[in-house]
C-alpha cells in the first residue's frame, strides 16, 4: 500500500537524479543548487529540488529562500518556487529559525523523507533533483528504498581531487552498485583554479593519486567533468543567486554547462530504454 502511495505521487516525475558524496564539504549542495538552476533554464522544463539533509539543509539559503514557510493544500504540502518552473522542498523550511539545530535518531529522518515523498506536491515534474548529505546510511538506504517503487534514473557523485575525498568516494560507488542504483557519472568540483587576471591554471588541491579522472577509470565510471574553483560561486550561494546567470562567462559556468548537457542525455536515454523494456 505503501509503494503504491509513493509510486501514484511521483507518477508524474519523468527523470529522478540523486547527488551523492562519500564526503562532506565538497559542493555536493551548490551542485544540486546550480543543476537545479541549469535545468530550469529551459523554461519548457519543470525542475523540482528536494533536500533531504536533514541535519544540514543549505538549499534554503543557496536558492535565497531562507525564512519561507511551507503551505498544506488540499493536494499535500506546496514547494516553495523559486521561478514559475523550479521547486524546492526541504527541512530548512520547518524550522523556526535557520540556527535550529535538528537533533534526530534515523527513524524520525526516514519517516521526514517518506513523508517529503508521499505528500509534497510537485505536480508535472521533467527533472526532480535530490540533494542528500555525505555518506552511506539511513538517508541514502531510505531514499534509494522509497525511491524503488517509482524509478532513479540515477546518481550524480561529487568529488574534489584529493585522495581523502576520493577515498569516500569510492565507498559511494560500492554503496551504488550495492543497491543497485546506476551511476550517471563522477563530477570533481575545485578542480584547479583559473587566474581572472592572468589566466594561468593553478591546483590548489594537488591531486596526489590522479585524482577523479584516474578513480574513474580504475572503477570503470564514467567522468561527466571537472569544475575548477571560482571564488564567485561561493559569493552567489551566500545571495541565494544563480552563479551561472550571474557569470555566464566563467570557465566554471561553462564546465556546468557541458555537464548539465551530458546528465540531460544520460536521463533521455535512459527513459527510452526504459520505455523499450515496458
Amino acid at each position: 500500500a505503501e509503494a503504491a502511495e509513493l509510486r501514484a505521487r511521483l507518477r508524474a516525475v519523468r527523470h529522478t537524479v540523486l547527488v551523492l558524496s562519500g564526503k562532506g564539504g565538497v559542493g555536493k549542495s551548490t551542485f544540486s543548487a546550480l543543476l537545479a538552476h541549469g535545468l530550469a533554464a529551459d523554461e519548457t522544463k519543470q525542475v523540482a529540488l528536494l533536500d533531504i539533509d536533514i541535519c544540514g539543509p543549505s538549499i534554503p539559503k543557496m536558492m535565497g529562500l531562507e525564512g519561507e514557510q511551507v503551505h498544506q493544500s488540499g493536494s499535500g504540502w506546496s514547494p516553495v518556487y523559486v521561478e514559475e518552473n523550479l521547486g524546492v522542498m526541504s527541512v530548512g523550511f520547518l524550522l523556526s529559525s535557520p540556527d535550529d539545530a535538528v537533533i534526530w535518531r534515523g527513524p524520525k529522518k526516514n519517516g521526514l523523507i517518506k513523508q517529503f515523498l508521499r505528500d509534497v506536491d510537485w505536480g508535472e515534474v521533467d527533472y526532480l533533483i535530490v540533494d542528500t548529505p555525505p555518506g552511506t546510511s539511513d538517508e541514502h538506504l531510505s531514499i534509494v528504498q522509497y525511491l524503488s517503487a517509482t524509478h532513479i534514473d540515477g546518481a550524480v557523485i561529487v568529488t574534489t581531487p584529493q585522495e581523502v575525498s576520493l577515498q569516500d568516494v569510492r565507498k559511494e560507488i560500492n554503496f551504488c552498485r550495492k543497491v543497485k542504483l546506476p551511476i550517471i557519472g563522477v563530477v570533481e568540483n575545485m578542480s584547479g583554479f583559473v587566474c581572472p587576471k592572468c589566466k594561468n591554471e593553478s591546483q590548489i588541491f594537488p591531486p596526489t593519486t590522479g585524482g577523479a579522472e584516474k578513480m574513474c577509470q580504475n572503477l570503470n565510471v564514467s567522468l561527466l567533468g571537472k569544475v575548477p574553483l571560482d571564488p564567485q560561486i561561493g559569493k552567489s550561494c551566500d545571495r541565494g543567486q544563480s552563479f551561472l546567470a550571474e557569470a555566464p562567462e566563467s570557465p566554471a559556468t561553462l564546465s556546468y554547462r557541458n555537464i548539465i548537457q551530458r546528465i540531460q542525455e544520460y536521463c533521455e536515454q535512459h527513459h527510452l530504454q526504459e520505455e523499450k523494456i515496458i
